[in-house]
């Protein structure tokens, strides 16, 4: 019986040991867990905080589009109205140059 004791004891150590390296395995997986938590939890809060960049940045080009869009167009609009401007006064002055040509060929205003 005694060696039997023994064999019982034995195992009984070996199971301890067992039992104790996997609560050191428990334990230091709980460590891993923890820290894998916090870099997520940090990773969140970066995420959070570009997304807030993200959207600020977005709706800041958003204006400034819109503000491209808007001086695009009244650029366009003040080229074409000065278009005009030089069309009318090409037309204006081909006008004065006839009237003063037909005024230069009446007899009243040739000079002797």
């Amino acid at each position: 019986m005694t060696q039997q004791g023994a064999v019982l004891q034995g195992y009984n150590n070996e199971l301890v040991k067992c039992i104790e390296d996997l609560r050191m395995q428990k334990e230091e997986l709980n460590k891993q867990i923890q820290q894998a938590e916090e870099e997520k939890s940090k990773l969140q809060h970066k995420i959070q905080v570009l997304s807030e960049q993200l959207e600020c940045v977005c709706e800041n080009l958003a204006q400034k589009v819109a503000s491209w869009n808007e001086l695009e167009k009244i650029l366009a609009e003040t080229e074409a109205a000065y278009m005009k401007i030089l069309d009318s006064s090409r037309t204006l002055l081909n006008v004065l140059k006839k009237e003063v040509g037909s005024l230069k060929h009446t007899p009243e205003l040739k000079t002797n």
